[in-house]
């Protein structure tokens, strides 16, 4: 794991859509904000939120992102079933923010604690990207360095054919030494 990354904010990071986004009751909560009020203002400003900042989840991808929950964490299991089902029933399906809509939330909530976690929030989404872009330059490395290892492999073999070549065959009268 990245020092630099916040593992708390880190785990809050889903791809969904082929997307990382967070969802709206984490955002509330990380914001000191209810999740109804978080989507009010979201509302309220729908224009500064197209699909590319928010959408909200279909009933598959709640029901799926619940059953991940589930497996992985009994804590955040709770935190998603209150928000879906507080009293015994779906109650609506939720938000997901991507970067770009997490970074316009904070000209919606203005709180100082918003613009804080929001700030917390584009460095964590930032090193997640740096460390992306380091992997594909591992590849990049390990397939230059895979290529450079056959070349000398092929140089290698090439020489011990010539040597072999050049190597007298042994008499088939030779006394063997060993077993």
């Amino acid at each position: 794991m990245n020092p630099f990354i916040n593992p708390s904010l880190e785990s809050l990071i889903h791809h969904i859509r082929g997307q990382k986004v967070m969802l709206d009751h984490d955002l509330a909560r990380l914001y000191g904000v209810e999740t109804k009020a978080l989507n009010q203002a979201v509302k309220r400003h729908s224009m500064r939120f197209p699909a590319d900042f928010c959408f909200q989840l279909t009933e598959i991808e709640a029901k799926f992102l619940r059953s991940q929950i589930v497996t992985s964490n009994i804590e955040m299991r709770s935190q998603f079933e209150t928000a879906l089902d507080g009293r015994g029933g779906a109650r609506y399906r939720p938000h997901a923010f991507t970067e770009l809509g997490i970074a316009m939330l904070s000209s919606v909530l203005r709180s100082e604690q918003a613009v804080q976690v929001n700030i917390s929030i584009m460095r964590t989404f930032f090193k997640l990207r740096d460390l992306v872009r380091e992997g594909q330059n591992s590849d990049e490395k390990i397939k230059e360095l895979e290529k450079n290892t056959n070349e000398l492999f092929k140089f290698v073999f090439e020489r011990l054919d010539k040597i072999e070549r050049k190597t007298p065959a042994l008499s088939p009268t030779r006394r063997k030494i060993g077993i």
